[in-house]
């Protein structure tokens, strides 16, 4: 029995691959917001999973559990999901990863992920990622894109990848599409450290975006605009009340101003600031996702 359980199989045209994972790779849930609207926006299904019982410890990421009436209604396992869709307007199609960082059996994972966009013929392939940095809420956030293959830097006017250091699953799963001859770029979008792990719709928001030239495709992202202005107002709220808080975003706005460049913050914490942004009236990420569904249902209902 292979790695990917398969539903269906679907027949893919000239696809591309997107990929997003919980954890590490997710600051501010950036990454699996925006992947959340792609599976929305372009109505993907799902096709096959990757089961989490020989990748994932589930005392650190464990199942859920929803409760009806008294009794176990459902219990929901940390799968990678495989979704296909048709890109808008592009004439090709989607091939769509969203899981959970495994813990166990990286290149075994990556390996199965690649080597079946391989199969299907991929020649693009996609990671999405948020990482927690000295930057300031109150300006537009910083996508960084980058790539190794040198004719998809100069198509898409891509950075070439300078990080070294402890890696995620994304990091490995770049080196299996590389050894399945699959180019590929990587988008990350710098979040703000001090809204902690609350979703950014901002922060995926600008994902999308970044990731429109590449998919050639017009995703517009009226939901993810419409979460992401409510998210803003309400930080807004919360900064308004600490005087400390505000301090702290004033010294990163002047210097970001000075030319000073973010720091990645992922393994150093700031100690200019004791306290993170964790307010209660902040959505969850299943929040988010529930949200973007009621506002597409919402926009099929009316045309």
């Amino acid at each position: 029995m292979g790695v990917i359980d398969f539903e269906s199989r679907p027949t893919f045209a000239d696809p591309i691959l997107v990929a997003a994972f919980r954890g590490w790779n997710d600051g501010g849930s950036a990454a699996t917001v925006a992947a959340a609207f792609l599976r929305n926006h372009c109505n993907a299904e799902r096709f096959g999973v990757i089961s989490p019982e020989e990748f994932v410890d589930f005392q650190q990421t464990r199942p859920q559990v929803t409760v009806e009436e008294g009794h176990v209604r459902q219990i929901t396992w940390p799968e990678t999901e495989l979704l296909h869709a048709r890109l808008p307007e592009s004439g090709r199609d989607l091939l769509l990863v969203i899981g959970t960082e495994p813990n166990f059996r990286w290149r075994s994972f990556s390996d199965a992920i690649s080597g079946y966009a391989a199969e299907v013929g991929a020649t693009l392939a996609i990671t999405l990622g948020g990482l927690l940095a000295d930057t300031p809420h109150t300006r537009p956030v910083p996508v960084s894109s980058t790539a190794h293959d040198p004719d998809l830097m100069d198509r898409f006017d891509l950075e070439p990848i300078r990080y070294e250091g402890p890696t995620g699953i994304v990091g490995v799963l770049h080196d299996g599409l590389g050894r399945a001859g699959i180019p590929s770029a990587s988008l990350w979008a710098a979040v703000p450290h001090y809204l902690g792990g609350n979703p950014n719709p901002t922060a995926a928001l600008a994902l999308v975006r970044a990731l429109e030239p590449l998919l050639e495709s017009e995703l517009e992202p009226t939901e993810l605009e419409t979460a992401s202005a409510e998210f803003d107002r309400q930080i807004a709220r919360v900064v308004e009340k600490d005087a400390e808080m505000r301090s702290y975003v004033a010294d990163l706005e002047a210097r970001l101003d000075a030319g000073d460049d973010y720091e990645d913050d992922d393994e150093d914490e700031d100690d200019d600031l004791d306290d993170e942004i964790t307010a209660d009236d902040l959505p969850s990420a299943d929040e988010l996702e529930a949200e973007l569904q009621e506002f597409l249902r919402e926009q099929r209902d009316d045309g």
